[in-house]
């Protein structure tokens, strides 16, 4: 075998599982950015995978991958980027063991990643998702577990991931109700209910009737639900409330547009940015400034305070008539305070005068 094999190999056995202890999701998502790349590779040189040596991966073909994603595959810029990142971090580790190609390496560690256009942040609104959850035939079973799952979704901000991995012993609904969350990056934590969630989360569970390692939101047969069945069922229950609610039509609504609304509606309720970020699992407080950039209830009131431009400038107005009385107070000098040297000279010369 050449160098290329055995030092992808060691990357993804010693590096990523190992020493990283890197998430299946991790792992899954950068063999599929190797796979890619050794099938475009074996396409340009004519060369099995097995027989590439770190030589061949130069800047400009892995330059050329980059563009084929983009044209061919029609890869978002985002995704590009996401791939990049899994062959630079293969890079810094294939530089370490074999520094003979530390120019070869170097060349594409330079490679930067591409801007790109950030969308709005898309959210419902109070009357969208009134209708939304409204949607769900809570006759059937489907449709009660449906509803849940919605009224979760929106009240919790979960993310699809977090809702899939939701077990039954998650959920406490006795003092203090809340559930706890296996986030992204292995991180943990609690989230709280709303009486309104508490209700409905007690009653599916007890339609439910699973075992603690249950999923809270099962397919029939008692499988977890996948992140594609919880798009389709979103799709068709907000296609069916779109009827009662037409602003849905006009929206793309995705399990994160609910993961979004649950940020907004904390941002509306005026919640600390400082707590939101721990409230959805942020790891960085800057991930949740997007909210804060998206909220024109926020921008609005930040209009409200300044004056409409024109104005001429005014002094401040007291908001009390008792504020303005004090205000307008004066500080008298009293006969008692020390009068000025000069002021004293001229009091002593009538005394010293009559003497």
């Amino acid at each position: 075998m050449s160098l290329l094999a055995p030092t992808l190999q060691a990357f993804f056995t010693d590096r990523l599982i190992t020493q990283k202890d890197a998430s299946p999701r991790t792992v899954a998502a950068y063999r599929d950015t190797f796979r890619l790349l050794l099938g475009f590779v074996e396409q340009q040189t004519g060369k099995q995978p097995c027989e590439l040596d770190l030589a061949d991966l130069d800047a400009a073909l892995i330059g050329a991958f980059l563009n084929h994603l983009e044209q061919q595959r029609h890869n978002s810029a985002r995704t590009r980027n996401a791939r990049l990142a899994a062959i630079h971090s293969f890079c810094r580790y294939a530089a370490l063991r074999h520094p003979e190609h530390a120019a070869t390496i170097a060349r594409v560690i330079e490679i930067p990643s591409k801007r790109y256009e950030r969308n709005n942040v898309s959210y419902l609104t109070k009357s969208e998702i009134d209708a939304l959850i409204a949607a769900p035939d809570r006759t059937t079973w489907r449709g009660r577990r449906d509803h849940a799952l919605l009224l979760t979704a929106i009240s919790t901000g979960l993310r699809v991931s977090e809702l899939i991995a939701l077990r039954v012993s998650d959920v406490s609904l006795s003092t203090g109700p809340h559930i706890r969350v296996h986030g992204k990056g292995r991180k943990q934590r609690s989230t709280p209910l709303k009486a309104e969630t508490v209700a409905v989360l007690r009653e599916w569970l007890q339609e439910r009737q699973g075992e603690p390692e249950d999923p809270v939101f099962p397919t029939r047969q008692g499988r977890p639900l996948s992140q594609d069945a919880i798009s389709k069922l979103l799709a068709k229950h907000t296609a069916q409330a779109a009827t009662r609610c037409p602003s849905l039509a006009a929206k793309p609504i995705s399990p994160h547009v609910l993961r979004h609304t649950n940020a907004m509606l904390l941002q509306a309720a005026r919640v600390d940015i400082a707590t939101i970020a721990p409230w959805l699992g942020h790891e960085s407080i800057k991930t949740t400034y997007i909210y804060q950039h998206a909220d024109n209830a926020l921008k609005q009131r930040a209009i409200d305070r300044t004056a409409p431009i024109g104005t001429p400038p005014g002094r401040y107005q007291p908001p009390d008539t008792l504020l303005a009385f004090l205000e307008s107070l004066t500080i008298m000098p009293t006969t008692h305070q020390r009068q000025p040297a000069s002021k004293q000279g001229k009091r002593a010369s009538p005394t010293a005068k009559s003497a």
